[in-house]
């Protein structure tokens, strides 16, 4: 009786592992059967085979889930209603079970959002309040922010995070974090993308020839680039109707005992009062003195010195700025950014020539930044009147700023109406033809004086 049933039971075993094998060959032979036609984009045809593969061999490939995505999102832009619905929720078990069984392969924040980006997407089929597509956002990036990245969801975050301020729902101190974070994690991002874009622009500036898969990356960079400026630009918009000095004064005194030793609440406090331009308040040069004393650096050097520019000691300011930019030791993405903020200031109080040096600067630690090209522009034209010796040679200096604010352009495709716009302005100032001709001026070489110290092809007519 016991042989008799061990027998069985190893039969058992035996038909079962058949089956086991039969249904394995069954989910190869289907995988190259929906692999095919989804290559040839009939996601339809595919379909089937797919379903198959992925009720009973979930685990099999990761094209299960990469095809499985592209015939899903086929479904879901050729349905409605219920039916759409029911594809868009297939869709997000799809993107679970990769992540069950491919976890290494399935980024936790980026599934996540993409989840919530589809659910905001298409929420009245989902009957998504904003508050809970807000938590779906903020559960995701408080998950996995590193791998929370797609500029598209970045900024729906945000925009919830603003909703429900409106409505009461989130308090300032809450808005403020929330930009912060988002603002932190898109410098990151840009960074990124121009590290990568700024060795292929070195190539074509060397006027060297970029392969297909260089150009095909840079197009995607600079798309990633154009599209993160796009979404800080408003998020700025956003924050600065509401982030003003009569919220943010009593909003940091308030807070101030609380998190006066935590460096990363006095920097965000000390950099949104600075930028809103609430410096002249006794609470900023508090916030100043207190982050430089609990973490003191070459960014405190920074806000100590527009602390003592807006109190009318530039010569002190100058030598802060000056040893906050020689003692900064960090990589050249990040040094230039330090070279262009400090560009910036020495530009508002009208030290051009040290203005213009610390913004070649920034250009050549990042050459994909084109914004130091238009501020050296606009000093050229502000200088106009001060730099020529007659009429004619002092509107020449506007031929000078159109030929700066072009190179912005062209480093930086994101600024081309931008650049049109001043190119045409600054052209407009610029010498006549008739003026050209009279001065016989065509085609020669002009020197511009002062502290612009540059020379200028006059056009030919």
């Amino acid at each position: 009786m016991v042989r008799q049933l061990i027998l069985l039971f190893i039969f058992l075993i035996i038909g079962v592992n058949l089956i086991n094998a039969q249904e394995d060959i069954e989910c190869k032979t289907k995988l190259s059967l929906f692999h095919e036609p989804v290559k040839a984009k009939k996601y339809d045809t595919a379909y089937a085979d797919w379903l198959f593969v992925k009720t009973n061999c979930p685990e099999l490939n990761i094209a299960i889930y990469s095809d499985g995505e592209k015939i899903l999102k086929h479904k879901i832009k050729n349905t409605k209603g219920d039916e759409k619905l029911g594809h868009l929720k297939g869709l997000i078990d799809l993107w679970k079970a990769r992540n069950q069984y491919f976890s290494k392969r399935t980024p936790n924040g980026e599934y996540a959002a993409k989840a919530c980006q589809l659910q905001y997407d298409n929420k009245e089929l989902f009957g998504k309040s904003k508050e809970e597509l807000y938590n779906c956002y903020d559960d995701a990036f408080k998950e996995d922010a590193k791998t929370f990245t797609h500029p598209k969801s970045l900024y729906s975050y945000f925009s919830l995070m603003v909703y429900l301020f409106d409505e009461g729902k989130k308090t300032d101190a809450e808005l403020f974090n929330g930009y912060d974070d988002i603002t932190e994690k898109t410098q990151d991002e840009v960074q990124i993308y121009s590290e990568k874009l700024n060795p292929l622009l070195e190539k074509l500036e060397r006027d060297e020839v970029l392969t297909q898969k260089e150009n095909k990356n840079k197009s995607v960079y600079e798309s990633y680039l154009k599209n993160y400026a796009l979404i800080q630009e408003n998020i700025n918009t956003k924050v600065d109707i509401r982030a003003i000095c009569d919220n943010l004064i009593p909003l940091y005194s308030k807070d101030f005992e609380t998190y006066q030793n935590d460096s990363i609440w006095l920097k965000r406090s000390v950099t949104r009062m600075y930028h809103k331009q609430c410096t002249d308040d006794p609470l900023y040069e508090k916030l100043v003195k207190r982050y430089d004393k609990v973490a003191p650096s070459y960014d405190t050097k920074i806000f100590v010195a527009t602390m003592l520019l807006a109190r009318g000691k530039d010569k002190e300011a100058y030598q802060y700025l000056e040893e906050a930019y020689l003692l900064f030791d960090a990589s050249p993405y990040k040094k230039s950014k330090l070279a262009f903020r400090i560009g910036v200031i020495l530009k508002n109080k009208n030290q051009y020539s040290k203005s213009r040096r610390l913004l070649l600067d920034a250009v050549k630690l990042n050459p994909s930044n084109g914004k130091p090209h238009i501020l050296i522009a606009e000093m050229y034209g502000k200088s106009a009147k001060n730099c020529g010796k007659d009429n004619v040679y002092q509107r020449a200096v506007f031929w000078l700023a159109s030929e700066e604010v072009k190179k912005a352009s062209k480093i930086d495709p994101t600024l081309h109406k931008f650049v049109n716009q001043y190119v045409a302005s600054y052209e407009s100032k610029a010498p006549t033809k008739e003026e050209i001709f009279l001065r016989d001026l065509a085609g020669k070489t002009i020197k511009i004086g002062c502290w612009i110290n540059r020379s200028i092809l006059v056009p030919k007519p």
